[in-house]
């Protein structure tokens, strides 16, 4: 008998988390559901490093579900509420057709909100919607002093803090502090896998030539022909700086393993300070690992 009832597997990119949650879910009857922001979306699966990378989208791996993968098409926003919603509804139909739901993935205010809850912002309009995502593509430093208290660096999370105040007239931080809602209870098993920085630079270098043969190219070539913002995604930006001729094939490369490894610095700093695991597993886990778990 399994001993938990759901779990959060998460940890910063290219740490095994994936594949670790995958072989969890083979053995307790489990489904997966999408706790990254950038997988998500459909189109640049071997970009994002998503599961389904090289294979067809359907909603199972090896009669594994999974769930809120290449869902959104790259021109949709999704807020931290739209996110909840829509995992609250898999967790409660996963757990109806007799599996174990494990989140898993590496966005901090995803994981942050299954745990805590969210704060109840009213419905956004797609007017003040749209209005904050121009305001932000236009002069980002100009976007960020309408909103002084937002200290993001994310540009689509600059632009939720514009459409909140426009819409409310009171800033994020504000409605932050109000009682939270929609978190899972019990709160999950939290595993968090953190393998040491070398290792996780190593393996972050060595995937990259895996994504461009396996499609990234194609996919950056998709982002351009249908005129997406590019910075959905690290790798995907500099990619179609290349295909525009903006920078060299090499230098794209080393720039997008820079941005990667600088992403990974701040995940492990977000899970050292505001994830409290029940499990750290401090290496790329195993089948040991599986085992101390189950």
């Amino acid at each position: 008998m399994n001993k938990y009832s759901a779990y959060i597997i998460a940890g910063p990119t290219a740490s095994g988390k994936s594949d670790f949650a995958h072989r969890l879910a083979m053995r307790v009857h489990g489904a997966i559901i999408n706790c990254d922001s950038v997988q998500i979306y459909r189109g640049i699966e071997n970009i994002s490093a998503s599961p389904f990378a090289n294979r067809a989208i359907t909603d199972e791996i090896d009669g594994v579900p999974y769930r809120l993968f290449s869902i959104l098409t790259l021109d949709k926003q999704i807020s931290v509420a739209d996110y909840i919603k829509m995992a609250r509804e898999n967790y409660d139909d996963v757990i109806a057709h007799g599996y174990i739901p494990i989140f898993v993935g590496g966005t901090g205010y995803y994981i942050n909100g299954l745990i805590n809850g969210i704060s109840e912002i009213p419905e956004i309009s797609v007017e003040n919607r749209m209005r904050a995502r121009e305001l932000v593509a236009r002069d980002i430093n100009a976007a960020r002093a309408i909103v002084p208290n937002c200290r993001a660096g994310d540009p689509q999370r600059i632009a939720r803090a514009i459409e909140v105040f426009l819409e409310t007239g009171r800033h994020l931080s504000e409605w932050q502090k109000m009682p939270r809602v929609g978190a899972i209870t019990p709160t999950p098993f939290r595993i968090l896998i953190n393998p040491p920085i070398e290792e996780l630079r190593a393996r972050i270098v060595a995937r990259i030539p895996e994504m461009i043969s396996g499609g990234a190219i194609a996919e950056a070539e998709y982002i351009i022909k249908n005129d997406f913002d590019p910075r959905r995604a690290i790798g995907a930006e500099q990619l179609c700086a290349y295909l525009r001729g903006n920078l060299s094939h090499d230098a794209a490369i080393e720039n997008w393993i820079t941005k990667t490894n600088q992403y990974a610095k701040r995940q492990r700093t977000w899970f050292k300070t505001q994830f409290f695991a029940d499990l750290a597993i401090n290496h790329i886990p195993n089948e040991s690992d599986l085992d101390f778990v189950i």
